[in-house]
């Protein structure tokens, strides 16, 4: 009985080449040009405030096989924070879950008339607040990427800025 279970596994294990050969070639996952509507922002970057004050770095990366864009931010006062982004497909629309010490972004929408990243949906505190909130990401013509986020205020009835950042590319390391 060993031995036959041996023999079909080499003789399985010989047919796979063959059969790989066969097969015609599949796409790469998440190739189409929609999981692309957010490569501008991905990249190593410095993060400023509308001042020029320095409000940290983040790091935007493309992984699983191209299917999700993860986030990884360092603030300059210590803070930290995550967000794994990718387009949805059953929902049509691109989506962010944005994690920082327990404070939860979940925020949906896509690409505007003006070619800005534009998102909607909810941010969540640990103390059981929760306020509407909105995001923007704006390609600029220089390379940098305008981030600006709004809560909404319910006793004011006002969106209220939330963050402003200035992102501007990382020079790559000499080889």
């Amino acid at each position: 009985m060993k031995r036959s279970l041996f023999g079909l596994a080499i003789a399985v294990a010989a047919a796979a080449p063959a059969a790989a050969q066969e097969s015609p070639a599949r796409p790469a996952p998440c190739s189409a040009d929609i999981y692309h509507a957010f490569d501008f922002w991905l990249g190593d970057w410095e993060v400023f405030d509308p001042k020029g004050a320095k409000a940290g770095d983040n790091s935007i990366t493309r992984e699983e096989g191209g299917c999700l864009i993860v986030e990884r931010w360092t603030g300059a006062k210590g803070g930290s924070g995550q967000s794994f982004n990718f387009y949805d497909e059953a929902a049509k629309k691109w989506r962010q879950v944005w994690v920082s010490r327990g404070v939860t972004i979940d925020y949906t929408g896509g690409l505007n008339e003006k070619g800005e990243m534009a998102l909607e949906g909810t941010v969540a505190y640990r103390n059981g607040k929760t306020a509407p909130f909105r995001g923007v990401w704006t390609p600029l013509a220089n390379g940098d990427v305008r981030q600006h986020f709004e809560e909404y205020n319910p006793d004011a009835k006002t969106w209220d800025e939330w963050f402003t950042g200035i992102y501007k590319k990382k020079p790559s390391p000499a080889p």
